[in-house]
């Protein structure tokens, strides 16, 4: 009977994470009729309602998030444990979830998985894009990346990347068109690639720095992306300026096909650090990974 609560009472965990029978059932690999039982069954012992359900939604009830609350961290340090008994093993294993934007996946993950993952075949990562500031806690991820100015106080953050430095680029068919802005006032009346991203809560306010003078400037344009692809490919086929990480316009400006503008005012931002709760036990698979992915200064 223990043993039957217990896996009960995951399963509700499970549930009401992800609030929704499908996507619990997606994850659990069972069928989501069989979850309802369950969920049903427990509900029944207890006397209690632990869900609401309705046809497009699963939330808790005041019971289920008090059940929740308590429930939850147990089989969350339970799972940490378990993991770290991948010590044992010859070789590290397990799987790592990451949730990042997608520039810092792109110019320090990914080359860090290039290094790792051939010579690990037992270690598995997930990485997650999303520019939102997300809990990692809450949503059950081992880490997270962002730049150093953002991470929580409670949190260990180690750097993985040099100073970033923002360009604000365009086309040579552009600037055929178009005078070449002379200060970060000029943008107001060019046609610029815009910025929507969660985390702003709406159109991302261009940063610029001069001789301590900050600036931000909210640009205008026919044009709004959520990412760097179609960001710089919408510069290179002439639809406006773009701002965005200076390494990922860098070869297309040694090239010529595109011009960068503003590069005096262009700042430098504190670079990419992974970041994790201090009571998270590094299992080796993670130790290597942070290792891997540790910045080391030239």
């Amino acid at each position: 009977m223990v043993q039957e609560n217990f896996n009960d009472l995951a399963t509700f965990a499970v549930v009401a994470k992800e609030q929704s029978f499908t996507r619990a059932a997606a994850k659990l690999g069972v069928s989501p009729s069989a979850l309802s039982q369950t969920i049903r069954n427990l509900e029944e012992r207890l006397g209690l309602r632990l869900l609401t359900r309705t046809t497009r939604s699963v939330a808790s009830t005041e019971a289920g998030e008090r059940l929740l609350r308590t429930v939850a961290p147990r089989f969350d340090e339970i799972e940490e444990e378990l993991a770290a008994l991948s010590e044992l093993r010859d070789k590290p294993a397990g799987t790592i979830r990451i949730t990042a934007g997608e520039h810092p996946s792109i110019a320090v993950l990914q080359p860090a998985l290039r290094r790792l993952l051939p010579d690990y075949p037992d270690i598995k990562v997930e990485i997650v894009v999303d520019y939102g500031l997300t809990d990692i806690v809450i949503e059950g991820y081992d880490a997270g990346v962002r730049l150093g100015d953002q991470v929580a106080k409670d949190m260990i953050a180690v750097r993985i990347g040099p100073d970033i430095r923002m360009a604000v680029v365009g086309s040579p068919a552009y600037f055929e068109a178009h005078p070449k802005p002379q200060t970060p006032q000029h943008l107001t009346s060019h046609n610029c690639i815009n910025m929507r991203f969660p985390t702003y809560g709406g159109l991302f306010a261009w940063e610029f720095e001069k001789n301590g003078h900050e600036l931000r400037v909210r640009v205008e344009g026919q044009t709004i992306v959520n990412n760097i692809g179609l960001r710089l490919n919408s510069a290179l086929d002439g639809l406006g300026l773009a701002y965005m990480p200076e390494d990922q316009a860098i070869a297309h400006i040694a090239d010529g096909r595109l011009i960068r503008v503003l590069d005096d005012w262009c700042p430098l931002f504190s670079g990419y650090h992974l970041y994790y709760p201090s009571r998270r036990h590094a299992s080796p698979a993670f130790a290597l990974l942070v290792d891997i992915l540790r910045y080391r200064s030239a």
